[in-house]
């Protein structure tokens, strides 16, 4: 199927996909046997893992009625954005740190629906160049610790940030490849005077608010991008640091799943997870290669963009993808993200909680003891 042919069946396509449970593929692969032999092995109940929803996906809701329709898509968690680009209405950050008791009422509204808060966000550019757009991105990441802090939700969510390549730039510059030499310079300039600097004191921060997991996305454009960026700013400043695994960026480096999930929970390192999808086009992988990413699908030369769980994987690779989580005993949510261009926010969410409960209820059926979701 070409490129213009996919994007006109996708979403009759990806519809049936999402709501047929025979679509889920009954045969164990690899990881479904992997998470069956941790059981045996250990005589461990698997554990139920909730799926929850991230709150840009509802932007121009009010908290009120994007958590009634949380209830009505069965969400069993969110994460919640606070501040940098994740912050909206439905989170007044500065009211809610301003008010203990606004705080409370706030969250209770969660609670009364059966939702737990599991993590609040604060994705921004931390160590932008700029020393004001720093600062404002670091006051709402500092601020979304206190909110923590106050309503006990164990993480928080954000990005490493990227600085520029020395002290005079002011626009930032992602780093990948340390040749000609002089880029080796401003890679190592970047993580020694701004990265691990910034980190150290933010863990310390974090540490006198009683939040003891902080979830960096790793994403491209930012320094910490993928596990081994990951790993080296949690040896150079502690294991506060960990992973928010969003597959969807991982997916079109060349990265398995499967081995990323193992490789972050073997090091302790993994603390929350996005579920969102990428989908390719292989003609252009082919002639562009994989950094040739689009937001806009309309670009007919690009070789990926974001979907929907679903919509650019097999369902029986995220059935994988959450054996994976079980196997290593993840102790966090699986939170849908929506960034799909082609399904609004609430189908999007809809579609992925289809396909997540699905893979997920499947993976539990031959197991008599499952954890309750969350425990």
């Amino acid at each position: 199927m070409n490129r213009r042919q996919f994007l006109g069946t996708s979403i009759s396509a990806g519809a049936a996909l999402a709501a047929s449970p025979l679509a889920m593929g009954a045969v164990p692969t690899n990881a479904t046997q992997g998470a069956a032999q941790e059981e045996g092995a250990t005589g461990k109940a698997i554990k139920k893992l909730p799926i929850g929803i991230f709150n840009p996906a509802f932007k121009g809701y009010s908290l009120d009625a994007m958590l009634d329709k949380y209830v009505s898509l069965g969400a069993e968690a969110a994460e919640v954005g606070a501040a940098g680009y994740a912050s909206s209405d439905q989170c007044p950050l500065d009211e809610l740190v301003a008010d203990k008791a606004k705080a409370r009422a706030w969250k209770k509204k969660f609670d009364d629906r059966g939702i737990r808060i599991m993590a609040l966000s604060g994705h921004g550019n931390v160590v932008h160049p700029d020393p004001a757009i720093a600062a404002g991105y670091n006051k709402g990441f500092r601020n979304t610790i206190l909110l923590a802090e106050m309503l006990d939700v164990p993480t928080v969510v954000g990005f490493s940030g990227c600085p520029g390549a020395s002290a005079a730039d002011k626009s930032p510059c992602w780093i990948t490849y340390p040749w000609p030499p002089e880029y080796t310079d401003a890679l190592e300039w970047q993580w020694n005077q701004r990265i691990i600097p910034y980190w150290k004191e933010t863990v310390r921060f974090a540490a006198a608010h009683g939040v003891k997991r902080i979830a960096l996305e790793m994403h491209p454009n930012f320094a910490v991008y993928n596990a081994r960026t990951l790993m080296r700013l949690r040896e150079a400043v502690g294991p506060i640091i960990g992973a928010n695994c969003d597959l969807s960026h991982q997916f079109w480096q060349g990265c398995s799943p499967v081995e990323t999930i193992r490789y972050l929970g073997k090091n302790g390192a993994l603390y929350h997870a996005h579920m969102k999808d990428t989908a390719f086009f292989q003609h252009n992988v082919d002639r562009f290669g994989v950094l040739n990413f689009t937001l806009t699908p309309s670009d007919l030369q690009a070789s990926e963009f974001f979907r929907s769980v679903g919509y650019g994987h097999s369902v029986s690779a995220w059935k994988d993808i959450i054996a994976t989580y079980m196997e290593i005993d993840f102790d966090g949510m699986l939170s849908i993200e929506n960034e799909d261009p082609l399904l609004s926010g609430e189908v999007g969410v809809e579609r992925s909680m289809a396909v997540l409960k699905h893979a997920r209820e499947e993976l539990l059926a031959g197991h008599p003891n499952p954890g309750a979701a969350g425990s």
